[in-house]
């Protein structure tokens, strides 16, 4: 384990644990308007909520770059699945249209701009100005690039598990030779 794997994978921890908060805190302020609404939460933002949720806590586990941190890239790759998983889900909402579908200004912009509290009929963004379109794609973002700084810190461990088990093979065979023992 060099310096400058421990240096990337505090980065990555990072990165994952700022993309991790800003996604919990946008979908945490939906997800408060959606109940002061009193209506359904969709699923998908509860899963994208819960898998950021996960996140945090587990960059804040691996954040120091101690041995056990690069160990476990299996659940890297997990977080990776699950992130993409996210993003997949939230971005089948709204499609490439993202603020002009009809789910955004019926339910993630209505919501959002508060219209609810004063009835209005919707019929396309521009009857509620555009309300949360910022913060919809920054969720969209930013549940995409937690999940490639997930699958970078995958790699990085795998690649330092690798480079740490073919180091102490050496080092066994070097003890296991019959000159390092006559010497």
């Amino acid at each position: 384990m060099g310096s400058v794997s421990k240096v990337f994978s505090v980065i990555l921890r990072l990165g994952e644990l700022v993309c991790g908060v800003i996604v919990l805190a946008l979908l945490g302020r939906f997800l408060h308007i959606v109940a002061e609404a009193d209506v359904y939460a969709d699923a998908r933002i509860i899963y994208a909520t819960v898998v950021s949720s996960i996140a945090i806590a587990f960059s804040i586990l691996l954040m120091p770059p101690f041995t056990y941190s690069f160990m476990a890239f299996p659940f890297d790759f997990i977080m990776f699945t699950l992130f993409l998983v996210a993003f997949c889900l939230l971005e089948t909402l709204t499609g490439v249209n993202t603020c002009n579908a009809a789910w955004y200004w019926g339910y993630w912009g209505f919501f959002w701009g508060g219209f609810w509290r004063t009835p209005v009929v919707v019929t396309g963004p521009g009857d509620i100005d555009w309300a949360g379109c910022a913060s919809w794609r920054a969720v969209l973002a930013f549940t995409f690039i937690s999940s490639m700084a997930f699958l970078c810190s995958t790699l990085l461990g795998a690649y330092v598990v690798m480079k740490y088990r073919e180091e102490k093979r050496h080092y066994a065979q070097d003890l296991s030779h019959p000159v390092a023992k006559a010497g």
